[in-house]
């Protein structure tokens, strides 16, 4: 056996390796002969089928199986001898020089990135800081008493928030259009169901009245055959009714789970609760752009290898999304390219921080892991359950492990970057309408 390396580009290797004829020959004669002992053949005992016959029949399995496994094992002595980290899977491809005694082939792979860390001085992190007050609390309480909001008949002109029900049709050049009238539909003004221009027609009316307007349907609309043309519109109101909010009283909170109904208590989880998704979510944006520092001061090359792997979980991953909702995936050509740039970003970041929690040993600790499955399992009604649900078998641990090492990249990094405190609005943190 020998072996020689040359370097094709930044991360591609060639491995020259070579096999003896003779060790291929002499390790299939036995692996055909301990075949033979167990073959059965009609005509012959068990185990007693002539070797030329079995070689006839089972040599050129034998042949690939043992040329396989040499290669395999050459490749591996050699790169292990190189210290060379070989990214996915190698090429095998067979020399075109002639020799009577070895077999001559070329391993093509890609090699690992080799780099140092980047300087990350220069780099700007904006902190969110944002203390839960009363004020937060009473605008959570807000949002909850309008998702249970009930409605009562009102006896005036419909006014955004209302519940309307009417009759419509609509016409385009005096003709009826498909998907253009409907009888007794209800919808909320003001809540985007209906097209601008629509609602504001209905807005004003009160029950029992009718009217016709035209409409201009946006050029971007989805049936193209009504794109950018304008229809004109026959209306009935039907019934308006005015939104009633629930008061913040004992049934309310027994509502939200509060068994005896205390008011107070409900408070209290209410801003617990929002403690911890304002920390979930200012950490989430911390991350967010210490991981973008780390791309922008890392500008490494990427083994292909890698990315294709990783395009190929994703996409395997986005098919068994859509079969849990119900979808044909047969039917759905996922193409590898939607994925491609995901691909790259996640090995890309991938690669930095496992260099990273190398060269800086950010490795979690026991006591981080515990600390974080004891602070998800203070949201459950039932925390030591939970914390021996994690506890009862180790590959549990392993996500909250990777959360903690991230936790550690980024208090690193912050600790290497220029940070900025910015205080945050609570509605554009949590993601709400003004």
């Amino acid at each position: 056996m020998e072996a020689t390396t040359a370097q094709a580009n930044e991360l591609e290797r060639r491995v020259d390796l070579s096999i003896a004829i003779a060790d291929v020959e002499k390790e299939m004669e036995q692996r055909l002969k301990r075949m033979g002992k167990n073959m059965k053949m009609p005509g012959f005992r068990p185990g007693k089928v002539p070797f030329n016959i079995v070689k006839q029949q089972y040599g050129d399995q034998a042949r690939h199986e043992v040329l396989s496994e040499e290669l395999d094992r050459v490749f591996g002595e050699t790169v292990t001898a190189q210290k060379t980290r070989v990214a996915g899977y190698p090429r095998i491809e067979p020399k075109t020089t002639e020799s009577t005694t070895h077999l001559e082939f070329t391993a093509i792979f890609e090699t690992y990135p080799e780099f140092a860390i980047g300087d990350l001085s220069a780099s700007d992190i904006e902190r969110p800081t944002l203390e839960v007050s009363a004020a937060e609390v009473d605008k959570t309480l807000d949002i909850l008493r309008k998702q249970r909001v009930s409605y009562v008949d009102a006896d005036r002109a419909a006014a955004k928030e209302d519940r309307v029900v009417i009759d419509f049709l609509g016409k385009k050049d005096g003709v009826p259009f498909q998907g253009g009238q409907a009888n007794d539909y209800p919808f909320v003004l003001g809540q985007g169901m209906m097209l601008p221009d629509f609602e504001n027609a209905v807005e004003g009316s009160k029950v029992g009245e009718s009217k016709t307007f035209d409409l201009t349907f946006p050029a971007d609309y989805h049936a193209k055959d009504l794109a950018g043309q304008t229809v004109q519109f026959e209306i009935t109101v039907k019934q308006i009714q005015a939104p009633q909010l629930p008061e913040v009283d004992a049934e309310f909170a027994k509502g939200m789970g509060i068994a005896d109904g205390d008011v107070t208590k409900m408070r209290a989880e209410i801003e617990a609760n929002l403690k911890r998704e304002v920390k979930r979510r200012i950490e989430g944006k911390i991350k967010d752009q210490v991981m973008e520092a780390l791309l922008a001061t890392n500008p490494i090359t990427v083994p292909v290898a890698l990315v294709d792997m990783e395009i190929q979980r994703l996409m395997q991953a986005a098919r068994q999304d859509m079969e849990q909702r119900g979808m044909k995936v047969k039917d759905l050509p996922i193409q590898p390219e939607w994925f491609a740039d995901q691909a790259k970003r996640r090995v890309t970041l991938g690669l930095i921080l496992a260099e990273v929690v190398k060269t800086e040993k950010l490795q979690a600790t026991p006591e981080q892991v515990r600390a974080m499955v004891e602070e998800t399992a203070a949201s459950y009604e039932q925390p030591e359950e939970v914390i021996r649900w994690y506890y009862a078998q180790p590959q549990r641990l392993q996500e909250v492990e990777g959360v903690a090492i991230e936790n550690n990249v980024v208090t690193w990094v912050l600790s290497k970057a220029k940070v900025s405190d910015k205080v945050a609005v609570f509605d554009e943190l949590m993601g709400q309408k003004q």
